[in-house]
C-alpha cells in the first residue's frame, strides 16, 4: 500500500538494505531508532569484538566443530554467564543487543545473533535458523543448537516439545523450519517480537512504530496490515485505520479473525457517522 513518506521508516529501511552494515550493525540501529537516541554502536561493537578476541585466545589449534561449539558454550554462557530471560520474557528490553550485552541475558533471538557473532571469531560458520516461534541456530545441517538454553544441542523430540509447548500440539515439526533466515526475515520478527511487549504494556504508539517498520520490508504481510488499522484506530486516525483494515479483508478473506476486524470497521463508520 502507498504510505506517505515517513522519515523515521526512511532511515530505517536506508539502513536495512545497506549492504555495507552487517546484521549486529542493524540490530544495534533498531534499538537505537526505537528506545535509544544516544546509543553508541561503536561502543558495542568493540564490546562483542573484545568477547571474540578473548574467546580466540581461548581456543587452541583443534579445528573440530564439536569442540569448537563447547568452548564457545563455556565461554558464553559459564564464564560471561550469559543467559536465556525466562523471569522477564516479555520485557520489550530482551529485543535490544544493546541490552542483551549489558544485562547478559535475552531472548531466543538476540542470544542467537551474539552466539553467532561470537562463533566467527573461531572459525565456526553458524546460521541463524527462523524456527517456529523460537529461533534456533545450526551448524551445516548436522547441529541445531538453542542459544537460549545455553546452546544445547538439539534432538527432533526437543524440536517438536517447543511446537507442543508453543501451539499447543497443532503443529507437526517439518524439516523446512530449520531452514536458514536473512537478516532483514531476522529483523522483521525482532520488530513483532517487540510490537508484542509493546502491545502488552500498552504503549500502542511505539507498537505502531514497530508495524511500520515492518511493513516498510514486507509491505503486503497480512499480520502487521492488520496490526496497523487496529492500532491507527486505536490512536484515533479513523480514515487510515479503515483503509489498512479494509485491505487485510481484500488479501485475507478467510482469515479467521474476519468477524473481529468487521465488527471493528462497523464500529469506525458508526463514529464517522455521528
Amino acid at each position: 500500500m502507498q504510505e506517505k513518506f515517513d522519515p523515521f521508516v526512511a532511515e530505517w529501511i536506508s539502513f536495512v538494505r545497506n549492504p555495507n552494515f552487517n546484521l549486529v550493525e542493524k540490530c544495534l540501529k533498531f534499538a537505537q531508532i526505537l528506545e535509544y537516541p544516544d546509543l553508541n554502536i561503536e561502543k558495542y561493537i568493540q564490546k562483542i569484538n573484545q568477547m571474540g578476541v578473548t574467546l580466540r585466545e581461548s581456543t587452541n589449534e583443534v579445528k573440530n566443530a564439536t569442540y569448537l561449539i563447547s568452548i564457545l558454550n563455556e565461554f558464553l554462557f559459564e564464564n560471561l554467564g550469559f543467559t536465556g530471560e525466562i523471569d522477564d520474557y516479555y520485557n520489550p528490553k530482551n529485543n535490544f543487543l544493546n541490552e542483551v550485552i549489558d544485562k547478559k541475558s535475552g531472548l531466543p533471538i538476540t542470544l542467537s545473533i551474539l552466539y553467532v557473532e561470537l562463533a566467527k571469531f573461531i572459525g565456526l560458520d553458524l546460521r541463524i535458523i527462523g524456527f517456529p516461534s523460537h529461533v534456533l541456530v545450526k551448524y551445516n545441517e548436522e547441529m541445531v543448537l538453542d542459544p537460549f538454553n545455553d546452546g544445547r544441542l538439539m534432538s527432533i523430540d526437543d524440536l517438536q516439545e517447543i511446537l507442543d509447548r508453543n501451539f499447543d500440539g497443532q503443529l507437526e515439526f517439518e524439516p523446512e523450519f530449520l531452514d536458514e533466515i536473512n537478516s532483514e526475515k531476522i529483523l522483521v520478527r525482532m520488530a513483532r517480537n517487540l510490537k508484542q511487549s509493546y502491545l502488552q504494556s500498552y504503549a500502542n504508539e511505539k507498537a505502531l512504530k514497530c508495524v511500520n517498520m515492518t511493513l516498510a520490508i514486507e509491505p503486503e504481510s497480512p499480520e502487521d496490515i492488520r496490526d496497523k488499522g487496529v492500532l491507527e484506530e486505536k490512536s484515533l486516525n479513523h480514515e487510515t485505520a479503515l483503509k489498512y483494515l479494509n485491505h487485510y479483508l481484500e488479501i485475507n478473506p478467510n482469515a479467521e479473525d474476519v468477524d473481529f476486524v468487521l465488527e471493528l470497521i462497523r464500529n469506525i463508520k458508526e463514529e464517522f457517522n455521528q
